[in-house]
């Protein structure tokens, strides 16, 4: 099912359905500042599994989870203070970074024994940060990808329509928000953060931490 918001201000009937639906281990869709992604409660095992299932993953597959604020995040992750204090004045904002996850976490999202790293971003748009005000807790993600969909997604293809995925998806998940008028930033910047001396994997479109 789509339910359409607006961006600036989602409806909190939407809002409430969304969490309500998170909190019985379903996932939904929704577009973050670079994506339409799926996403569902990472302490879930029901969403957990059908999210892998989705994706067509093995465990190694690296999910993000989309978090509020840094604080909360150091629940999630090993968060190193140097890599705290580069990053509080960044976020949120167009990044993903890679930190060490915690034993709650890898044990919630079932991660191969050699790797334990989660993505954690902290996205700047409103939609985004209502459904996370509201379900209470991180939400693991994953982009909507060609071979999900089952066709190109590149910019000469034209953009990605909820209906579209309505279309192949509507059935597996539990519901799909429109904001309408998508402005997509573009890909994340992606900084690995685990060691003292941090790695730019890939420069998007968040601008270098130094």
């Amino acid at each position: 099912m789509i339910e359409y918001v607006f961006a600036h201000d989602p409806d909190d009937r939407i809002i409430d359905k969304a969490r309500s639906l998170l909190k019985e281990g379903h996932l939904i869709i929704f577009p973050t500042d670079t994506n339409w992604v799926l996403a569902g409660d990472p302490f879930n095992k029901k969403a957990v599994e059908t999210l892998y299932r989705l994706k067509g993953e093995d465990r190694s597959h690296h999910f993000s989870l989309l978090c509020l604020d840094v604080s909360k995040a150091s629940e999630l992750a090993f968060i190193p203070d140097k890599a705290f204090r580069l990053i509080r004045n960044k976020i949120p904002g167009h990044y993903t970074f890679i930190f060490e996850a915690t034993k709650k976490v890898k044990k919630a999202i079932k991660a191969s024994k050699t790797d334990h790293q989660i993505g954690l971003r902290f996205v700047p748009e409103v939609l985004v940060t209502r459904i996370l005000e509201s379900f209470g807790g991180p939400l693991m993600s994953s982009n909507l990808d060609e071979k999900l969909i089952g066709r190109s997604l590149g910019e000469e293809d034209g953009p990605l329509f909820s209906y579209e995925i309505e279309d192949v998806l509507g059935s597996r998940v539990g519901l799909i928000i429109d904001p309408g008028e998508l402005n997509f930033a573009g890909p994340s910047t992606i900084y690995d953060l685990r060691d003292e001396v941090m790695e730019l994997v890939r420069l998007g479109v968040g601008e270098e931490l130094l």
